[in-house]
């Protein structure tokens, strides 16, 4: 696309050098009807046609074959909630931020908004889809090649609009049966003191709105209750950021988030919870950094 652009740059600096600079009998020339009309009627059409099928055709890549894998985004204010099912709806898992996919198979996304509208964007693999409240739109796609392809929000959505970024990564079929049926299975228990020491504050602070499959409770109940409904965290650990690709995921930004999410991310549903000392902290950021 940049090379397309480039050449219809030099072709109309050309033409305009001709109209103020050219022979007379070319500037004569550039007036003549069949000119104007393959110029001016004839080309932008067939420039903006073929950029409308660039534009559309990743999104039409897996629409023609059953997706084998079936994934529900929901666009949060400033997040994304991942459920991947199976082609009933049933929930298989859930996560955040971080989705994967078989490279070569069909795909089948099922797009909603909890609030208000945002645009689901992966530029080398799909155009944009809007994400409208009360309403569920469809994108198929299938990635060609393996890699790991950037993903935002291409809707504003207020304040933090620009830092509610999400990733794909298009996996091996082997690798990515593999990673799914790691992360259907519920979290591992504690191993250590110190562990055990983060999850009974998980249990005591953070509960109330997000989940852990495998945990004494799972946190479900309060949403049911009205309560904030975060972002289910059983394996957390295994996804590359915090903070909807805001930082890199690690013990260190675990526990920065906890303690400042307001500072690193003004306005986010998470409250900084800057009043548990050093040692409650690291327990509990050591806690989510073994949810692999």
């Amino acid at each position: 696309m940049t090379w397309g652009a480039l050449v219809i740059f030099v072709i109309t600096l050309g033409l305009l050098a001709v109209a103020l600079w050219g022979p007379a009998r070319l500037r004569r020339g550039l007036g003549r009807r069949t000119l104007v009309m393959a110029g001016g009627v004839v080309f932008p059409v067939t420039v903006l046609t073929a950029l409308l099928a660039y534009t559309l055709g990743p999104g039409w890549r897996g629409g023609g074959a059953e997706a084998r894998v079936h994934i529900e985004v929901t666009g949060e204010m400033w997040w994304w909630r991942v459920r991947y099912t199976d082609a009933t709806g049933r929930l298989l898992f859930e996560t955040a931020n971080d989705i994967r996919i078989p490279v070569g198979q069909p795909v089948r996304f099922t797009l909603r908004s909890a609030d208000v509208i945002h645009s689901f964007w992966v530029p080398q693999l799909a155009g944009k889809l809007d994400m409208v409240p009360g309403r569920a739109t469809t994108l198929h796609l299938r990635a060609e090649a393996a890699g790991t392809y950037a993903g935002v929000c291409a809707e504003f959505c207020g304040a933090q609009h620009a830092r509610m970024r999400f990733s794909v990564a298009a996996l091996p079929p082997d690798d990515y049966a593999a990673w799914a049926l790691g992360q259907a299975a519920p979290a591992r228990a504690p191993s250590t003191a110190r562990l055990r020491a983060g999850q009974a504050l998980f249990e005591r602070h953070c509960m109330a709105c997000h989940a852990i499959r495998g945990a004494r409770s799972d946190g479900r109940s309060a949403a049911a209750a009205g309560v904030l409904d975060g972002p289910d965290l059983t394996h957390v650990a295994s996804r590359p950021t915090l903070g909807a690709g805001l930082l890199p995921n690690n013990i260190g930004t675990l526990a920065g988030w906890i303690a400042a999410s307001q500072q690193l991310k003004p306005g986010n549903r998470m409250p900084s919870f800057d009043r548990l000392d050093s040692d409650a902290l690291l327990a509990l950021a050591a806690y989510l950094d073994s949810l692999e």
